[in-house]
């Protein structure tokens, strides 16, 4: 039996010399334990300790002298399956433990001016797809990132999408471009709708927000979350003009 078996087996490194030392010696001092183990002295005192809760060691005192000798290694067989016995009845509640897990919101926080390219960024990753916006005018990037980059690599993976914007002249202006860039357009009373961050809620899972004067962008990866902002969106998409 090697160190490196008894190591899989669930014992520390001294551990496993000093029990197999242990079995070679039969029963035995601490000081013939160490020097055959080659663990230090005192740390020969603890793995005994240890292997003695794990009751693979046993000791009595013979003419005021500590004797150590080592159980039948089936118990290393018995423990473990007492372990495994242990874990299948817990089984069930660690479980649903990681259902719990499963079922909370991942959240992405970003900051710094260029935040909002790791939310549009993101939408990027799922072609074929519809992309739901709230439209924010705040962008500090428009003419670059959007028009050079956003946009057309939206249009050529194929991502439809429906925005809904503020009715205003200027915002009026830019739906009338939606259907170039394979977009919907819808327009909501200017003095009813005040966006402070731009909403993208995309992936089926996900909702992206920005706040563009803030500098920072949120992702979040939740399907309850995502299906509640979408059923918002939807009420306002039906009245909008």
């Amino acid at each position: 039996m090697q160190t490196e078996d008894l190591k899989n087996a669930g014992l520390s490194q001294n551990e496993a010399k000093v029990y197999l030392a242990a079995l070679e010696l039969g029963e035995t001092s601490i000081y013939r334990l160490a020097k055959k183990s080659g663990v230090k002295r005192t740390t020969t005192y603890l793995a005994v300790e240890t292997l003695k809760e794990k009751g693979l060691i046993s000791s009595y005192e013979r003419d005021n002298t500590l004797v150590v000798y080592a159980e039948n290694p089936k118990k290393l067989t018995d423990q473990l399956e007492e372990r495994k016995r242990a874990l299948e009845k817990i089984m069930p509640e660690l479980l649903a433990f990681t259902n719990l897990i499963d079922k909370k919101p991942k959240i992405r926080y970003f900051e710094g001016k260029e935040a909002y390219k790791e939310v549009f960024g993101d939408v990027l990753n799922y072609p074929d797809s519809e992309t739901l916006v709230t439209f924010n005018e705040k962008f500090w990037d428009w003419d670059g990132y959007f028009k050079t980059y956003f946009m057309p690599k939206r249009k050529e993976k194929k991502i439809w999408a429906r925005i809904l914007f503020r009715d205003t002249p200027e915002l009026r202006a830019v739906g009338a471009q939606a259907e170039e860039y394979l977009s919907r357009a819808k327009f909501v009373p200017s003095e009813n709708f005040k966006i402070g961050i731009e909403m993208v809620l995309y992936g089926r899972d996900k909702v992206g927000m920005v706040s563009y004067e803030e500098e920072i962008a949120i992702i979040i990866e939740s399907k309850m979350i995502y299906d509640t902002q979408k059923s918002f969106f939807e009420v306002i998409w039906e009245g909008a003009k």
